[in-house]
């Protein structure tokens, strides 16, 4: 593995092997999380952490094994509760650089309260979203990211859901990074959890992850070297929305829609092109970019979608027990247990 040294801001030489534990990996032969897992322990010398100071949550799920496969600090917890005890965590030892490794039925069907509320709370912590639209630990039930129609064990009908859209819940419950990257474009994924990394505040990453047992292929048109560039469109800050094999293909917008256009027939030129703009104070356009997996015939969005700064819940936190401590002193649990807002129960 390539050596990568972050010794300027840790005084420590790290290579993708110091973040790789010593207890086997037991996935699924062919399972997407042994991309994901690769990229993290690959980037990770580059967080500018040191190993001490990382921590890895996660709830159940296949993807919630994670944190036994890092040489880090990590805790598995339960069902749907790994952005709860994120939080906890973080707000027990801020210093502490605070990773969610979940699944899209971990976090998004009994966990989407507490990942809402995380984003809102604008906690600086980073969120890795394995999205395979199954539950794959419990077999091949549906789950909330499971494609409308889709038969599977517990739909072998098709499913009558609507499908969640992570990227407008994450972007409307507002998280402040947000981003989208393929289990099978190791570059670019790199490139995503390094940025998750560097930015403070609730930074959410989903990635296309395939699950080869119960929901194969669920995105080959995106990751398949024939039908991928057709099939997948990349944002990047300050550049036109051109995809397609020949790079013929734009998005133009017609007023606040979206739509495709032939960049060779004269009408429209990559100038004529959406140019996308990830510091965008409204998020509208995001909405918009989100929406193109609902749309038949779009190309899925891969890139930061948006990021911008605010304040974070953990840091304001710090800042009201600091003040406090400064103006009324440091406290005691007898202090606290004998104020005034206390009573006795006579018999």
């Amino acid at each position: 593995m390539e050596t990568k040294v972050n010794e300027m801001t840790t005084g420590v030489k790290y290579t993708a092997k110091d973040f790789a534990s010593d207890v086997d990996v037991k996935w699924c032969p062919g399972c997407g999380d042994y991309s994901i897992l690769a990229q993290v322990q690959r980037t990770s010398p580059d967080f500018g952490e040191k190993r001490e100071n990382i921590v890895w949550i996660s709830g159940i799920g296949c993807s919630s094994r994670f944190p036994y496969y890092m040489n880090t600090y990590g805790f598995h917890g339960i069902h749907g509760r790994a952005a709860a005890i994120a939080t906890g965590v973080k707000l027990a030892n801020p210093k502490l650089q605070v990773w969610v490794a979940t699944g899209d039925g971990d976090m998004l069907s009994i966990g989407g309260n507490h990942f809402i509320h995380m984003c809102r709370k604008n906690m600086n912590i980073k969120i890795l979203l394995f999205n395979n639209r199954i539950y794959g630990l419990t077999k091949g039930q549906y789950s909330p990211t499971s494609l409308k129609g889709q038969v599977t064990k517990s739909s072998p009908y098709g499913t009558v859901d609507f499908p969640f859209n992570a990227i407008k819940l994450a972007t409307g419950s507002g998280a402040t990074f947000v981003a989208r990257s393929l289990d099978r474009d190791p570059k670019h994924l790199q490139e995503m959890i390094t940025r998750a990394a560097k930015h403070t505040g609730a930074a959410f990453i989903e990635v296309y992850q395939n699950c080869p047992i119960f929901n194969d292929g669920a995105y080959s048109l995106q990751t398949e070297k024939d039908t991928k560039p057709d099939n997948v469109v990349v944002l990047e800050h300050g550049k036109p929305l051109v995809f397609g094999v020949n790079r013929d293909k734009g998005i133009v917008l017609d007023g606040m829609n979206p739509i495709i256009v032939d960049l060779t027939n004269g009408k429209y030129s990559i100038n004529d092109c959406w140019v996308h703009d990830e510091f965008d104070d409204n998020p509208t356009r995001v909405f918009l970019l989100a929406r193109f997996t609902d749309l038949p015939g779009y190309p899925a969005p891969i890139g930061v979608f948006r990021q911008f700064n605010k304040p974070t819940y953990d840091d304001d936190y710090m800042h009201q027990i600091e003040h406090l401590k400064n103006q009324k002193g440091v406290g005691s649990y007898e202090k606290l247990m004998y104020t005034a807002n206390t009573w006795e129960v006579h018999q």
